[in-house]
């Protein structure tokens, strides 16, 4: 089922035009499971050699829900809890396996979890959050190709990350 899910233009994690953001791309892996390989630049580091403990929670909680988004058309969804537990330090510029699953889900809201493995398949990172449905309302779900969420191509993502830069 591998596929890749749409970014967006600014989100800080995964918006290809936002200069300071993280530009993750992300694959569904299976259904109501999200992926991304990804190296952390030693721009977002805290302490020398290891990720800031709000970008790892960034990650965990755009993770949690894209878990939601492979459905069509795509579950938007608002984070109404994130539940973090830093297991071990994550490391800069060393790659990481992402992983965010969906689980149980009523109405309009639903869990999901992430977790961040390191380079040796160690848990690094997990998060347990309570999402709700974004109001249809909030967001054009007809224009969001308009907007930019849509799936971009390799050239296209190449282009993007350099003209961020």
């Amino acid at each position: 089922m591998n596929s890749r899910q749409p970014n967006s233009r600014h989100c800080f994690v995964c918006g290809l035009l936002n200069p300071l953001g993280l530009h993750v791309v992300f694959e569904n892996n299976a259904p109501g499971e999200v992926t991304a390989e990804y190296t952390v630049p030693e721009m977002y580091q805290g302490y020398p050699g290891v990720v800031h403990g709000g970008i790892v929670a960034a990650m965990l909680d755009e993770l949690a829900g894209r878990a939601f988004m492979s459905g069509d058309p795509p579950r938007f969804m608002y984070t109404a809890r994130l539940q973090v537990r830093y297991r071990q330090n994550v490391p800069v510029e060393q790659p990481l396996r992402l992983v965010g699953r969906a689980e149980d889900s009523r109405g309009r809201t639903a869990k999901a979890t992430s977790a961040i493995y390191g380079p040796d398949g160690s848990l690094l990172a997990e998060g347990e959050a309570l999402l709700v449905d974004a109001p249809p309302d909030s967001l054009n779900f007809e224009r969001v190709e308009e907007l930019g969420w849509r799936v971009y191509e390799d050239e296209e993502l190449a282009a993007l990350r350099e003209k961020s830069l």
